[in-house]
C-alpha cells in the first residue's frame, strides 16, 4: 500500500518573508485560491500575531478556501495563541502551527530558557490550542542542530498533549541529506508515540540542499513536506514545491511507497502567478518552471529529442502546465476564444476583469504577431496586483549620440495627472529619476533585471526591480513589448507596494499592534 505525502505550502507565511515579497491581503487571497486549485493539503496562511494585516489575511484565507487545512503560525505565548485561534475560526479545516526552538544555541542565546522550561511552554501551548481546534502541528525550531535525545523528549511530551503532526525544521539549511534522513528515522523510531503521528520536514536552502533533504526525510518516514512555490523564503529560500513534487512524481521507482496529491498541471500557472504578484523573477535555469527547463540548444540534444523526447526529457512540459510556447491566439481571435484559453490555462475568471484583459490582449496582438500562453498569463496577472496609487500614463525617451538620455513621464497620482522630465546615465535611469521626481520619493534601487517571456525578437520584456525605503524592501514587476516601458512599469509597481506597506504600518500602529 502507498501512503500520501502531504504538501504543506507556506508561501503565504515563510515565503512572504523573502525580502521584498510582501503581499497585500487581496493578493494573498488570489494565491490561496490558486494553491487550492494546485491541490496542496495544508496552507500556512500567515502569522496572525505579527500584525493586524497578517491576522486579516489568515482570517480571509481561512474563510475562502474549503479543501486544504488552513493554519496560522504561533509562538508558545497566550496572546499569539489567541490571535491564531481567532484567525482560523472561519476555516472549514482549521489548525494551529506552534513552534519553539529546541537547540541549546537558541535556548541560551535567544530564548534564555532552560530545556524543561521549553518543554513546559510547548506542552501548555499545545494543550491550550487543543481546547479550540483538533489539528495541531508542533515544530521544534532548529531541530537539525538540537540534541537528539532532547528532541525525542520534547516531541514525546507534545504528542501526549495532543499534537498530531510533528515538524522537524532544518531552520538554517545546515543539514546534509544523509544526516537529515537519519535524524528523521531516529525520531520516528525513538519518540514515544512517534509511530502514531505524521512527521514533517521543513528545510531551508542555504546550502542548496532543501529539496534533497526533504526527499531524504520522505525516504526515512516523513509524510509531509513543507515548501513554497518557486522556493521563495528567507535568505536562500525554502524547499521548492515544484521541484520536490516533480522529483517524487518522476522518480516513482524510488518512491513507490508514497503518492502525492498535487495537480501538477497547475504548477506552471502557480509559479507564474506568484512571480507576477511578488515581482521576483523566475531564474531562466530554475528547474521545472524556468524558461530553459525544457529548452534544448546543443545539436546532439536536439537530434535526440526529435527522435525520442525521452532521450533528454525526464518529464514532459505539459505535465507541469507548460505548453512549450505553443501558439494559441492572434489578433483576429475573438473574446470567446480568449476566455476559453484562460480556462485552459487554469486562470480563475472571478479574479480577472475579462473586458480589460481582452483589450490588453488585442493591444498586444497589434504589436506582436505571435501570442503565446506565457504572454496571456502575464496579461491577466495585472488584475491581481495591489490597488495602485500611482499609474503610468505615458513615457517617451530621447537619446542622441553624445548626449545624456532624457525621459519624459506622465503619471496619474491619486487620479490627477502629473508629468516631469529627467536625464540619466541611461534610458532606464532617466525614467526612474523622472518617476521619482513626480512622486516625491527616491527609494534605493537594490536590484534590476530584464527577461524575455518568450523567445522571439518581438517578445514581451519582463522587468523586475527591488526598491528599499525607510527600512522596507519591495519588488516590482512590469511586462511590455518595450523593455524601457516594462522597466518603468516595474518601478511604478514597486512604488505602489511601498505605499501599500506605509498604509499598512500606519493602520497597525493605530490598532496598537
Amino acid at each position: 500500500m502507498t501512503e500520501q505525502v502531504k504538501i504543506f505550502d507556506t508561501t503565504l507565511r515563510d515565503g512572504e518573508q523573502s525580502p521584498g515579497a510582501t503581499m497585500t491581503v487581496d493578493e494573498k487571497l488570489v494565491v490561496a485560491r490558486q494553491l487550492e486549485k494546485l491541490g496542496v493539503d495544508v496552507i500556512e496562511a500567515g502569522f496572525a500575531a505579527a500584525s493586524e494585516g497578517d491576522a486579516e489575511a489568515v482570517s480571509r484565507v481561512a474563510a475562502t478556501v474549503s479543501q486544504p487545512i488552513v493554519l496560522s503560525l504561533s509562538r508558545t505565548k497566550r496572546s499569539d495563541m489567541e490571535s491564531a485561534i481567532r484567525s482560523v475560526e472561519k476555516a472549514k479545516n482549521p489548525g494551529i502551527h506552534i513552534f519553539i526552538a529546541t537547540s541549546d544555541l537558541h535556548l541560551q542565546r535567544k530564548l534564555m530558557m532552560t530545556r524543561e522550561e521549553v518543554v513546559e511552554a510547548a506542552c501548555w501551548a499545545v494543550d491550550f490550542a487543543k481546547q479550540h481546534v483538533d489539528y495541531i502541528e508542533f515544530s521544534a525550531e532548529d531541530a537539525s542542530r538540537s540534541d537528539r535525545e532532547y528532541l525525542t523528549h520534547v516531541f514525546g511530551e507534545v504528542i501526549k498533549a495532543g499534537a498530531v503532526t510533528l515538524n522537524v525544521p532544518d531552520t538554517t539549511g545546515y543539514a546534509m541529506p544523509t544526516e537529515f534522513g537519519d535524524l528523521i528515522r531516529y525520531l520516528v523510531e525513538n519518540t514515544p508515540g512517534g509511530k502514531d503521528v505524521t512527521w514533517s520536514a521543513h528545510c531551508h536552502n542555504d546550502l542548496g540542499l532543501a529539496v534533497a533533504n526533504s526527499l531524504a526525510a520522505v525516504r526515512n518516514g516523513a509524510r509531509q513536506i513543507e515548501c513554497t512555490v518557486n522556493g521563495i523564503g528567507e535568505r536562500a529560500g525554502n524547499t521548492s514545491l515544484e521541484e520536490v513534487v516533480m522529483a517524487l512524481k518522476t522518480r516513482a521507482d524510488l518512491f513507490a511507497d508514497v503518492t502525492v496529491g498535487v495537480e501538477t498541471k497547475q504548477i506552471f500557472p502557480s509559479s507564474r502567478l506568484l512571480s507576477q504578484i511578488t515581482g521576483i523573477a523566475i531564474p531562466i535555469n530554475k528547474p521545472v518552471v524556468g524558461a530553459n527547463a525544457f529548452a534544448h540548444e546543443a545539436g546532439i540534444h536536439q537530434d535526440g529529442v526529435l527522435k525520442d523526447k525521452s532521450t533528454y526529457e525526464i518529464m514532459r512540459p505539459e505535465s507541469v502546465g507548460l505548453e512549450s510556447n505553443r501558439l494559441v491566439l492572434g489578433k483576429h481571435s475573438g473574446r470567446h476564444a480568449f476566455v476559453e484559453r484562460l480556462k485552459d490555462l487554469g486562470v480563475d475568471l472571478s479574479e480577472v476583469d475579462v473586458v480589460k484583459a481582452f483589450a490588453r490582449f488585442k493591444a498586444l496582438a497589434d504589436k506582436k504577431k505571435n501570442i503565446y500562453d506565457e504572454d496571456i498569463v502575464a496579461l491577466v496577472a495585472e488584475d491581481v496586483r495591489a490597488p495602485d496609487r500611482y499609474e503610468l500614463v505615458d513615457l517617451s525617451v530621447v537619446h542622441q549620440a553624445g548626449g545624456a538620455p532624457q525621459a519624459t513621464v506622465r503619471l496619474r497620482v491619486d487620479g490627477e495627472e502629473r508629468s516631469d522630465s529627467e536625464t540619466g546615465d541611461g534610458m532606464v535611469d532617466a525614467c526612474f529619476k523622472a518617476i521619482s521626481r513626480i512622486v516625491g520619493r527616491s527609494p534605493k534601487l537594490e536590484r534590476y533585471q530584464v527577461n524575455a517571456i518568450t523567445g522571439e525578437s518581438e517578445a514581451q520584456g519582463e522587468a523586475a526591480c527591488s526598491l528599499s525605503d525607510d527600512g522596507t524592501r519591495v519588488n516590482g514587476q512590469g511586462v511590455h513589448t518595450d523593455v524601457i516601458m516594462a522597466s518603468a512599469l516595474a518601478y511604478v509597481n514597486a512604488l505602489n507596494k511601498l505605499e501599500d506597506r506605509r498604509r499598512r504600518r500606519a493602520a497597525d500602529e493605530v490598532g496598537g499592534i
